[in-house]
């Protein structure tokens, strides 16, 4: 699937994205306006605002801007103010930041709520840390906490911060992440490519009912890099 949603700048990729209806809700287009995709994507600056993957370094990517919009429409009944949410895979930053501004709320009654971003490439997350520092509008939650960015691995989640309304995982895991669906709360959903490396993927939606039991629907092919060990991520023989 191919979408043309290229900008110059944020703004211009921000109306690409609902000119060609993959963003359909104010609140997701407001909270991409907030946060610059220039801030996050600085491997190749001048690529930012152009409707691909980005390499970020350490063998990691940057999604497709378009494939950030869609995720982030399947979510956003999920990211209210007062919500935590947790993004697997959190790379540069910039996804995770996006998510932090649609659930902070701004403390109004109480109801803010918090971003955790997870990576398991230290050398990322400190990139991502310094990326939110430099971005005015993001850098007031990360030293409020209300966007957190975490070195671990994400395969297993981030069960202290749970349990969470929503979780994105930003790479394909060959099956559904049980720790991950563990920690979803009541209501939560998962958004989660499924599917082996290197094969065509299934976005998938797993939401927990009130019963505890979950509910899965396939939404549309994808391909993304897969869920996996650091240690397999960094074997530069497999990029060659």
């Amino acid at each position: 699937m191919s979408w043309r949603s290229h900008g110059k700048d944020n703004a211009s990729l921000v109306e690409a994205l609902r000119g060609n209806e993959i963003l359909r809700s104010a609140s997701v287009a407001n909270a991409m306006l907030l946060v610059d995709r220039g801030l996050y994507c600085t491997k190749d600056g001048g690529r930012a605002y152009v409707d691909a993957p980005q390499a970020i370094g350490a063998a990691a990517t940057i999604s497709a801007p378009h494939m950030h919009a869609y995720c982030l429409e399947l979510m956003r009944d999920h990211l209210k103010p007062g919500a935590r949410c947790l993004d697997v895979g959190s790379g540069s930053g910039y996804l995770t930041a996006i998510m932090a501004h649609m659930v902070d709320g701004g403390g109004v009654g109480g109801r803010r709520g918090k971003a955790t971003g997870i990576e398991h490439i230290p050398e990322l997350v400190e990139e991502s840390r310094r990326n939110a520092r430099r971005d005015p509008k993001t850098a007031p939650l990360l030293e409020s906490g209300a966007l957190e960015l975490l070195v671990g691995d994400g395969r297993l989640g981030h069960a202290v911060g749970g349990p969470y309304d929503c979780i994105h995982v930003g790479a394909a895991a060959s099956e559904v992440p049980a720790a991950l669906t563990e920690q979803l709360a009541e209501g939560g959903r998962l958004v989660v490519p499924v599917g082996q490396e290197g094969e065509t993927q299934n976005l998938c939606v797993i939401d927990r009912k009130g019963d505890g039991s979950l509910a899965t629907e396939e939404v549309m092919r994808v391909v993304y890099v897969p869920l996996c060990s650091k240690s397999h991520q960094l074997d530069k023989r497999r990029w060659m």
